[in-house]
C-alpha cells in the first residue's frame, strides 16, 4: 500500500468544518449549576447525555488495547456507516465498493449521499474474487470498500482480508457486526500497521442489546476525530450508554450469550439435514444460516403462515432465505414448520 494520507481522502468542506462541541462535557465541574442547555430542571432523565461518551469509551479503551481516542459511538452501526460515507464521499462523484450480496444499507447510505454504488459480485461460494477486485480497484477510483465478515446474508468469512486492504488505496470499513460468533481475530489488530482501516463492532448481536442501538468504529485518532465532527452532538442517549456499561461489567454476559447460540446453532444445522424442502445449507460464522430451499418462495410464505418470520433472499439470491438462530423453542417451532413442507 501507498502512504496514506487521511486529509487527501476526506471532503473538503469535512476538513474545514468545525465540531458541536458541548461545553459541559469538555470541562470538569465539583458541584455545578446546569443551566446552560435549555433542559428542565426537573425529571430522572432531565439532563442530555455525554455527548463524548468519554465513560464508555474509557471502558471500551481497556478491553480492545485502545486509545479512547480511538473509539466513535454511534446509535447504531448504522450511523456510523452513514458518517463514514459522508466524511469521505462527495455527492455525485465518489463511489464506494461493497460485496454483493452483503449488507444492503451500505448502498443505501452511499445513495443517499447521491453516490454511486460499485458492486463486487461474489463467487458461487460466496467468496470475494481477487482477480475481479484487482480489477475493480484498477480501473476506477474508489473511495470506500466495505467488508462485512462475517458476510450478511451469506453468513461466511471474508479470507485474507489484510490482501484486500493493501491493494486498495481508499478506506477499508471492516464491519464485525457478527464476529463474536466466528473465532475470528477481528480487525482491530491491523489497525496500527493500517491507518486506512476502520473497524465496525455492535452490541445488536452477540451482546444482545439490539433495542439500545450502539455501534462502535475502532480506527486511527484521526479517522474517528472527523466522525466525532460530523456526528450530532447528543447521538446515544443516556440510558444506552449506561445499560452498555453495565453489561461490560458482566464478564460472563457475553460468553453466556454466544456459547448459547453456538450450541442452537449446531442443533439446527443437524435438523436441517432432515428437511425434505431444504437443498442446501451454507457454512455460516454467524449467528444464522443462508439456505437454498427446493421452492424458496412456497417455503417462505408457509413460514409466514404459521408467523415465523425469515428474511427471503431472492430474487437476489434465488431460492435462498436467512433464517437467524432462535431460542430452543423458536427453533422447535422452525423445524416443526419446515418438517410439515414437501419437498
Amino acid at each position: 500500500m501507498k502512504e496514506f494520507n487521511t486529509n487527501s481522502l476526506v471532503r473538503e468542506n469535512i476538513l474545514k468544518l468545525q465540531p458541536y462541541i458541548s461545553f459541559r462535557d469538555h470541562n470538569e465541574f465539583n458541584a455545578p449549576v446546569l443551566l446552560d442547555a435549555n433542559e428542565c430542571p426537573f425529571g430522572e432523565f432531565n439532563r442530555y447525555p455525554d455527548s463524548s461518551q468519554k465513560k464508555l469509551k474509557n471502558k471500551l479503551a481497556g478491553l480492545k488495547g485502545l486509545s479512547p481516542a480511538q473509539i466513535a459511538i454511534g446509535n447504531g452501526s448504522d450511523e456510523l456507516i452513514d458518517l463514514i460515507i459522508k466524511i469521505f464521499c462527495e455527492p455525485k462523484k465518489d463511489a464506494i465498493l461493497m460485496m454483493n450480496p452483503s449488507f444492503a444499507m451500505y448502498g443505501f447510505y452511499a445513495t443517499v449521499n447521491e453516490n454511486e454504488v460499485v458492486k463486487l459480485d461474489l463467487d458461487e461460494n460466496f467468496e470475494i474474487v481477487k482477480d475481479d477486485f484487482l480489477k475493480i480497484t484498477q480501473e476506477r477510483e474508489i473511495k470506500i470498500f466495505f467488508l462485512c465478515s462475517p458476510n450478511n446474508p451469506t453468513g461466511n468469512s471474508v479470507e485474507d482480508i489484510e490482501f484486500f486492504i493493501q491493494n486498495f488505496n481508499g478506506i477499508v470499513v471492516i464491519d464485525e457486526a457478527y464476529i463474536e460468533f466466528s473465532g475470528n481475530r477481528s480487525g482491530i489488530e491491523l489497525l496500527a500497521q493500517y491507518p486506512n482501516v476502520i473497524v465496525l463492532q455492535t452490541f445488536s448481536k452477540a451482546w444482545g442489546t439490539a433495542g439500545a442501538r450502539v455501534g462502535t468504529a475502532y480506527a486511527s485518532e484521526e479517522i474517528i476525530r472527523f466522525i466525532n465532527t460530523v456526528k450530532a452532538p447528543y447521538n446515544v442517549n443516556s440510558l444506552s450508554q449506561e445499560l452498555i456499561l453495565s453489561i461490560l461489567d458482566d464478564e460472563n454476559k457475553l460468553k453466556e450469550n454466544v456459547e448459547n447460540v453456538l450450541q442452537e446453532r449446531s442443533w439446527l444445522e443437524e435438523q436441517f439435514k432432515t428437511i425434505k424442502c431444504i437443498e442446501k445449507v451454507f457454512p455460516t460464522n454467524a449467528n444464522f444460516f443462508l439456505i437454498k430451499m427446493r421452492d424458496g418462495k412456497k417455503v417462505y410464505e408457509k413460514m409466514l403462515e404459521e408467523e415465523v418470520l425469515t428474511s427471503q433472499r431472492a430474487p437476489a439470491i434465488p431460492d435462498c432465505i436467512r433464517i437467524n438462530v432462535g431460542n430452543r423453542e423458536e427453533n422447535e417451532k422452525l423445524i416443526n414448520v419446515l418438517k410439515g413442507i414437501p419437498s
